[in-house]
This record gives C-alpha cells, sequence and structure tokens, in this order.
C-alpha cells in the first residue's frame, strides 16, 4: 500500500497543486496495478500530522510520500532533510504562527528522508521531467508534516519507508512552472523508484549554498 498526501490550499490561492499532483499520481499508479491512497491533510500545524498518523494507522502502508508547494521554484524537489522547527512567516489556515518551536518536543534535531532520493533524481530525469535534491523543506506546515512524518516512522516499528516532495506552482504563461500531469507523473516515478530501490546510488546532488 502506497499512501500520498498533498495539501488544501493556504494563503488566499484558491487551489493548491500538491493535492492536485498527489490526485493524478494515485490515478497512474492505480492503472499500473498498485494500491495507492490519497489524503488532503489541512494545512495547519499540529492537525494535519495528526490526520496523516491516523490514515497511517488505518491504511498501514509500506511507502508514505507527502508533496506540498514551493512557490518560487520551478521544478520537483525531493527533500533530502526535515528539521524539528516550526517558524511560521505566515499564519497556518487556523491562524496559528508558531515561533522557534519544536514539531516534536525532544526529539531528534532532524531526520533524513528515507526514499532513495539520488535513484528517484536520476529517474525523474531519465524520463525527462525537471527536478533537483533539496536540503531544506523550510520551517513551515511542509516541513512540520515531514517532520512529524518522519517521526512517525522512526518510532512506530513497523520499517515502513517515507519523505517529502516539494512541487512548483502550475505553468502558466510568463512564469515558471509544471503541469498537474507532469507533477503527478514525477510523483508516481519517485514512489515507482522507491518500490523497486532497496540502496539508495551514491551520485552528487549537493549544493554549495
Amino acid at each position: 500500500m502506497i499512501l500520498l498526501s498533498g495539501f488544501e490550499p493556504f494563503d488566499g490561492d484558491p487551489t493548491n497543486p500538491s493535492w492536485g499532483a498527489v490526485q493524478a499520481a494515485r490515478d497512474i499508479l492505480r492503472a499500473e496495478g498498485l494500491k495507492v491512497e490519497a489524503l488532503e491533510l489541512p494545512c495547519v500545524f499540529g492537525e494535519s500530522v495528526q490526520v496523516l498518523r491516523r490514515e497511517i494507522a488505518r491504511l498501514r502502508p509500506a511507502l508514505v510520500i507527502g508533496a506540498g508547494l514551493a512557490g518560487g521554484r520551478d521544478r520537483l524537489s525531493l527533500e533530502r532533510v526535515a528539521i524539528n522547527c516550526d517558524d511560521a512567516r505566515i499564519p497556518d489556515n487556523a491562524g496559528n504562527r508558531p515561533v522557534d518551536e519544536e514539531v516534536v518536543p525532544g526529539g531528534p534535531a532532524a531526520y533524513f528522508s528515507t526514499l532513495p532520493v539520488k535513484a528517484a533524481l536520476r529517474a525523474l530525469q531519465i524520463a525527462g521531467l525537471r527536478a533537483e535534491v533539496s536540503q531544506t523543506a523550510g520551517t513551515y506546515v511542509c516541513n512540520h508534516v515531514f517532520y512529524g512524518l518522519m517521526h512517525h516512522l522512526a518510532t512506530d516499528g513497523r520499517g515502513s519507508r517515507g519523505g517529502f516532495i516539494h512541487v512548483p506552482r502550475e505553468a502558466q504563461a510568463g512564469t515558471p512552472g509544471m503541469s498537474l500531469q507532469d507533477m503527478g507523473e514525477g510523483i508516481a516515478v519517485v514512489a515507482r523508484t522507491a518500490l523497486a530501490t532497496a540502496q539508495d546510488v551514491k551520485v552528487s546532488a549537493g549544493a554549495i549554498h
């Protein structure tokens, strides 16, 4: 079982492409015979992780991939690390605006994705989809969910794998972005790669700054 999650709209936007991309990926993977569920998360600190954990407990997936919007990027960002820090530049959809608070009090400083991000990057490039390995998921609700997910997977003892992908905005004339179908195919590529790859490849995908 694969569980994919995206977010509801936030910050006044009418839609959130992460949810559309997750739905597209679900449909692509289901057409290939895989068991996949998609979950729309509230863009709310605390509640988002609670909703995700309930669905994980219900479905018991082997693979969990979260997705969220990074509006300033023009490609799929495979997030490498989640940090134990909530520091909101804007309020969430419930008006919460935590500053310098831990996602999990007393938890580790960070968790690394357990997706094969380097192998997935290579697969995305072969598929002709723009992608990168990102060294930061920010400090807003995306990172909050990413950290909460990895903490849950690290402590529940089931050995499930998980990680997070940032998607860009939908492509429009004169602005960077991708189509929802390409985003969905990209998430599907990552899921397929994770299912087929036990040990990540060792290739350079770091950053100078």
